[in-house]
């Protein structure tokens, strides 16, 4: 039996204990580091990494996208946000657009930030 190694295995029992709230924010926590990665990958000229990287990107904001309850009005405001991002991590991924990797990176940081304080005023019952 192979041992694990205990960064990975934190990691792990962190998404296995974490909330729907606490997920989502990882969710964003992610697609900030890939759109990033992307970013450098691109000023690096490795192309083969930065589709990777752009795509773990896309795949987050997609599934963000497709867990929404549209039974909310909110939800076809970040459907659209959503769809936004997407638009703009394709045409980076295909162009090697930094500046569309920017306008993503700069919507999802929003969408995490408002999500973080909206996590923090749900605690204190606000």
């Amino acid at each position: 039996m192979a041992m694990q190694n205990p960064y990975n295995q934190y990691k792990e029992n962190k998404v296995k204990t974490a909330g729907p709230a606490e997920l989502t924010l990882m969710l964003y926590d992610g697609a900030i580091k890939f759109i990033n990665q992307g970013k450098l990958y691109i000023q690096q000229k490795n192309i083969i990494k930065s589709n990777e990287a752009i795509q773990r990107a896309q795949d987050i904001i997609h599934e963000l996208n497709i867990s929404l309850n549209m039974d909310y009005e909110m939800s076809q405001n970040l459907r659209a946000l959503y769809t936004f991002v997407l638009d703009r991590l394709v045409d980076a991924n295909i162009k090697k657009d930094e500046q569309a990797l920017e306008e993503a990176l700069n919507m999802v940081r929003e969408m995490r930030d408002t999500w973080k304080e909206a996590m923090k005023l749900a605690k204190t019952g606000k």
